[in-house]
């Protein structure tokens, strides 16, 4: 026992510790904000799952809640705390556990004693039909659970196996041994009247309330989490289907380049609409293969936490998951995988094209200088020999013109014209020459 220094000396240690994190309290509730029921033999449960048609993910939380609290009134119920993504309360002669998820919001009803007939559905109109109604989304997944008492949980007796029999379909029907031994757990993964799965469970007197509640609670995350995440198989066939068209037309826009057919620039603007229809399909269903791998995963968890021994060499709960649930889920992975290839694909066959593209641009470019360079070296010869065209012609009329300038002088001095003119000539031409030739260095370097 601590004296009393002692205790006021720890809390003056706990005192100088540095401030809590702001989200470190409200991560640790998290852990406890969904716990499990407490159930006790004989007893039944009902649950449905509501989902948007689109946009489930960025749904508004205050619908589910409101959608909530328009239950909790019909029975005078309390409300949830404000925000509050879970809740459990009595809701008249029920109890009612309601989660907020991702996609879709979930509803269980838990009710003491056996019902007058198992699985008669009975147990629904908790939910009033106008209430349904306006519910903000559609069921994706519904169950009912029969819990009942048996002496031995080592092999069905009589009275389960009329239940078994009657309420089951025996093709399809799992049946295992669970809570070490001191269970029995069994459906059909089927849909039954009222458009419910059916879920059995017989257990012996002392398990206890919170185990036979975990066990409950599982099965009913399986149906659920099994149901959420077949919703990815019809993205995943359409998305096959048009994956299997978008093949063949990249199959054929690669041949047309191997052997060079057609226009490269319109190969490629057609290989550029094919990479913009895939990016646009991934970017659509990535988020539902990536909902569908998580809640595949939780499914494989439930099945592991229930530890199954078989029974009577009936199929187990994982025997029937990998039977008739993996491949519809392997579905979904090819569809991923496949659509990712081929985005891949698009993008290499793109690469190599625009390269093409640019080798031809490259030649087309290489062609255009060495036919400037031919007329500019055209245009350097005219220019030259216009030059020389206009060193005569200037010359010419520069001579002439000197001429009749020193005619007088040349008569005084005796001097005959035509020598005058032959003597004007080459200096007159020199020059004309020179002053061209002075003109084009000027005008070529920009100045002196």
């Amino acid at each position: 026992m601590l004296r009393p220094h002692a205790l006021l000396r720890r809390t003056a240690m706990i005192d100088r510790l540095p401030p809590q994190h702001p989200d470190r309290i409200a991560l640790a509730n998290e852990l406890h904000a969904r716990p499990f029921p407490e159930l006790a033999a004989p007893c039944r449960a009902a649950m449905i799952a509501l989902q948007p048609e689109s946009g489930a993910a960025e749904r508004d939380p205050e619908a589910d809640r409101a959608h909530l609290r328009a239950l909790l009134d019909r029975h005078g119920a309390q409300h949830p705390a404000p925000g509050a993504d879970h809740y459990f309360g009595a809701l008249g002669r029920a109890r009612l556990k309601w989660e907020r998820h991702t996609e879709f919001v979930s509803y269980t009803l838990f009710l003491d004693g056996p019902a007058a007939q198992p699985f008669d559905g009975a147990d629904f109109a908790l939910f009033p039909p106008d209430w349904l109604a306006e519910a903000p989304g559609r069921i994706i997944a519904s169950a009912l659970v029969h819990v009942d008492l048996t002496e031995d949980a080592a092999a069905p007796g009589p009275a389960e196996r009329a239940i078994l029999e009657r309420c089951f379909s025996a093709e399809s029907l799992a049946l295992s041994r669970v809570l070490d031994g001191k269970a029995l757990a069994a459906t059909d993964f089927r849909l039954h009247e009222h458009g419910c799965a059916r879920i059995a469970v017989f257990v012996r007197p002392e398990v206890g309330r919170r185990r036979l509640g975990r066990l409950v609670q599982r099965l009913l995350e399986l149906e659920t989490y099994k149901s959420a995440s077949m919703l990815t198989l019809p993205v995943a066939r359409r998305a096959q289907r048009r994956l299997s068209e978008i093949d063949q037309e990249l199959t054929r826009l690669m041949e047309g380049l191997r052997r060079g057919d057609g226009d490269s620039r319109a190969t490629l603007d057609a290989l550029m609409e094919l990479s913009t229809e895939i990016e646009t399909m991934a970017a659509r269903a990535a988020f539902r293969f990536g909902a569908g791998r998580a809640y595949e995963t939780i499914v494989r968890d439930r099945i592991a936490a229930l530890r199954e021994e078989r029974v009577e060499g009936r199929q187990t709960f994982a025997e029937f998951i990998n039977r008739r649930y993996d491949p519809a889920m392997r579905t979904c992975h090819a569809a991923e995988g496949r659509l990712r290839d081929l985005a891949a694909r698009a993008a290499r066959v793109a690469d190599l094209l625009r390269t093409r593209v640019d080798v031809e641009m490259s030649a087309q470019n290489q062609a255009l200088l060495e036919s400037m360079d031919r007329r500019a070296a055209l245009q350097l010869r005219l220019q030259e020999t216009v030059e020389g065209l206009s060193v005569v012609a200037i010359s010419y009329y520069a001579v002439n013109l000197a001429a009749y300038t020193l005619a007088p002088l040349a008569k005084m001095a005796h001097v005959d014209k035509t020598w005058l003119t032959a003597a004007l000539a080459p200096p007159v031409v020199a020059a004309a020459w020179w002053g061209l030739r002075r003109m084009r260095r000027r005008l070529a370097g920009g100045g002196d």
